[in-house]
């Protein structure tokens, strides 16, 4: 393997110092000082000169090549994947697609060393100034972040964005929902995921977001929320009995806003991959095959392995998360919600509804219902229409509100 000049003139520096100790000009420690190394280095590097000349000198690591080295075929193949396939991932995130789907076996250090020298990616920035790390809760259920991230999700379709409504775990980091809608942070939004993770694992203690408008009640801006006023999420947290914590601050809520910035890096790269370019391919894709992959990447395990999710039992999800509101009938019969008219029917046992205090209802399909108390007055579809489930005339009610 030919030399380069550097390592010429390096060895040629090392002989020139080893002979001056060897004729006695300089001491062996002068002579280990002066060319960086330790004695016991000296003794080896006199030992090879004595022996085998001014050959014996030259670093053996730039004669005789590395057997780990790796092959020049498959640098390139990483390279090209990169530019061509995977341009815009994260360094961690482009070796773990890569061996799962590339077959790549390199290292990640080394995948990241080569990603950075060829200027592909850029280096870690420092960090910021020093914070006081809060310690997760330690059972899985006890603590949940709910947030929703604002942000265009389809690099195939730029020019629109989508909300992503996530729920992490805080004591195992897991996922536990995640799905991107059209419109923005809504009520019904934020209801359905939920519901979606209430179905599935059952009660959390206590949720935790920020201070939109769907999460408290502020009077004016940059005051306290008032915790008095609920809103329609706190009514449902509060009749399902799950602790509502507000975040004042990002970095108060330095997990979710954590797990957004890692979304936005990966699902978007994953979801420009798999040429997906539509709201309801992405969710499933989210649901398939990214929140498996994610939750196995960087879910851990709970300090406490007794689960705190409390089963739902008789609870009513449909009854509760929903847009709930106090009316009082009119006098030929109805109630009006949005602009929405409900003509309520005659019910046996009364001649008429008007001047009753009820609850109207607008659940999560769009469908209304209207109740005096245990008692159902009528189910209604989205535009007001009188469904299926709506009770008989001078027939008795047999549904009742939870």
């Amino acid at each position: 393997m030919a030399l380069t000049r550097e390592a010429v003139e390096r060895a040629m520096k090392v002989q020139e110092v080893i002979v001056r100790g060897l004729s006695g000009e300089l001491t062996w420690l002068q002579v280990a000082d002066m060319l960086g190394r330790s004695p016991r280095s000296i003794r080896r590097m006199r030992w090879r000169f004595e022996q085998r000349g001014y050959d014996g000198l030259y670093d053996g690591r730039r004669v005789k090549p590395s057997p780990k080295r790796a092959p020049v075929a498959e640098v390139e193949r990483i390279l090209r994947l990169y530019r061509e396939r995977y341009r815009g991932f994260n360094t961690r995130h482009f070796y773990q697609v890569a061996r799962r789907e590339q077959a790549v076996t390199l290292s990640y250090t080394f995948v990241k060393a080569l990603l950075q020298r060829a200027g592909l990616v850029a280096k870690g920035r420092a960090r910021g100034r020093h914070r006081r790390r809060r310690e997760p809760r330690p059972c899985f259920g006890e603590l949940l972040h709910l947030d929703g991230s604002v942000h265009p999700w389809l690099a195939l379709d730029p020019t629109r964005k989508q909300t992503l409504i996530a729920v992490v775990d805080d004591a195992t980091k897991q996922l536990l929902y995640g799905q991107l809608v059209a419109g923005g942070e809504s009520v019904v939004a934020v209801m359905t995921a939920l519901r979606a993770v209430l179905e599935r694992y059952g009660l959390p203690m206590a949720l935790y977001t920020d201070r939109a408008r769907w999460a408290t009640y502020t009077p004016t801006s940059g005051t306290n929320p008032d915790r008095s006023k609920l809103t329609q999420v706190g009514r449902a947290l509060h009749r399902l009995g799950i602790e509502h914590i507000l975040g004042y601050s990002p970095q108060a809520r330095g997990r979710s806003e954590r797990v957004n910035r890692t979304l936005q890096d990966r699902l978007v790269n994953e979801l420009r991959v798999a040429g997906i370019h539509t709201v309801p391919g992405a969710n499933r894709y989210l649901r398939e095959r990214f929140l498996p992959a994610f939750n196995t990447e960087f879910g851990c395990t709970p300090t406490d392995p007794t689960p705190a999710f409390v089963p739902l039992g008789r609870c009513d999800l449909e009854q509760i998360l929903c847009h709930e509101e106090e009316r009082v009938v009119a006098l030929d019969n109805t109630i009006r919600l949005d602009g929405i008219v409900l003509q309520l029917a005659k019910h046996r046992g009364r001649r008429s509804c008007a001047g009753l205090r009820v609850l109207l209802r607008r659940h999560l399909d769009g469908h209304h219902s209207v109740w005096w108390g245990p008692r159902c007055l009528g189910h209604f579809s989205p535009s007001g229409q009188p469904s299926s489930l709506t009770t008989p005339a001078g027939a008795p009610s047999l549904r009742a509100a939870n």
